[in-house]
């Protein structure tokens, strides 16, 4: 893994938008800083409700194949450490599941690192058996998925 500086990312705007706004630089845990940039947006997002939610979502992620692969491929590196938009769009899957409030969010939050970090089957496979920004992309939004699931069945157990 190189390491990529400030300059570097905040001088292109396909690295800024990869990168997380900067989150990525963190020298430690830059997909947990790349989560929290995603905690930001859907703090943002919340008002708005499910539909226009999921076609964000679905805009990230889109948009997010293409700024990812482009990304890996400008620093010549595929997922670069660095590369946290995936985690933004994957953070954002999960909290479709959730109802409004900091203990989801938190919850939610949680399980997406869980699952992102973790990456149990088929995540693993996808991980490391689809390259560019498909493949960038498709672990976090299945560990989106994962973490939306388990949201649904605490919110079924303990409605809000």
């Amino acid at each position: 893994m190189s390491k990529v500086s400030a300059s570097v990312v905040f001088r292109d705007p396909v690295h800024i938008l990869a990168f997380g706004f900067g989150a990525g630089l963190a020298p430690v845990a830059p997909g947990t800083f790349g989560t929290v940039v995603g905690v930001v947006i859907g703090i943002i997002l919340q008002p708005l409700g499910l539909i226009p939610n999921a076609l964000v979502v679905l805009v990230v992620s889109l948009v997010g194949i293409w700024i990812c692969g482009e990304s890996a491929r400008r620093l010549g590196e595929h997922d670069h450490p660095g590369i946290v938009w995936d985690e933004i769009a994957g953070y954002l899957l999960t909290m479709l599941a959730a109802p409004p409030g900091w203990p989801w969010m938190l919850a939610g939050f949680c399980l997406f690192r869980f699952f992102d970090i973790l990456k149990p089957w088929p995540i693993r496979d996808m991980d490391h058996g689809l390259s560019g920004g498909l493949g960038i992309m498709l672990d976090d939004i299945m560990a989106g998925v994962y973490a939306a699931a388990v949201l649904l069945g605490v919110r079924y157990l303990i409605p809000a």
